[in-house]
């Protein structure tokens, strides 16, 4: 297990910025293996005030992009680029999707995501979002990595 990631780290590993980066820290990972990351949701969230103004819910799709930047972070520690490039990552897929709860203000996600395999560029894993210990949230992803010039 490695040390947690603040926001500033996860910000120099992935791409994404406000209003669509959804990982705030990551708890625990492990190279080629696993990782805990923790998205805190807020009233504050650009897509509460359509999604549903009177009754404010986390829209699924919205969590499965949480869980795939999760996916992204944990290929990012796993490999060293060349010199003089970087990695990029590209979610690729989606298979087994399943909803449980809804995510509401104030709930904490829990992202957990395991590597399930690895084909040369091409990453398969296994996701979960929870809140307060129960399951909101399931889905198998797969994303491709390649290096780009710096």
């Amino acid at each position: 297990m490695n040390t947690p990631i603040d926001t500033i780290k996860i910000l120099e590993l992935l791409p994404h910025r406000y209003p669509f980066l959804l990982v705030d820290k990551v708890l625990s990972y492990e190279a080629y293996k696993n990782l805990v990351a923790i998205k805190n949701v807020t009233i504050n969230e650009p897509f509460f005030t359509g999604h549903f103004p009177e009754q404010p819910i986390m829209p699924g799709v919205l969590i499965l992009e949480a869980m795939a930047q999760a996916c992204g972070i944990l290929a990012y520690l796993s490999l060293t680029p060349r010199e003089g490039y970087q990695m990029f990552h590209l979610f690729a897929g989606i298979d087994n999707a399943r909803f449980k709860q809804i995510v509401v203000p104030g709930d904490q996600l829990r992202l957990e995501v395991e590597l399930i395999g690895r084909k040369r560029d091409i990453w398969r894993m296994s996701g979960k979002a929870l809140v307060d210990g129960k399951l909101a949230c399931s889905a198998d992803l797969m994303s491709a990595s390649k290096e780009i010039p710096k």
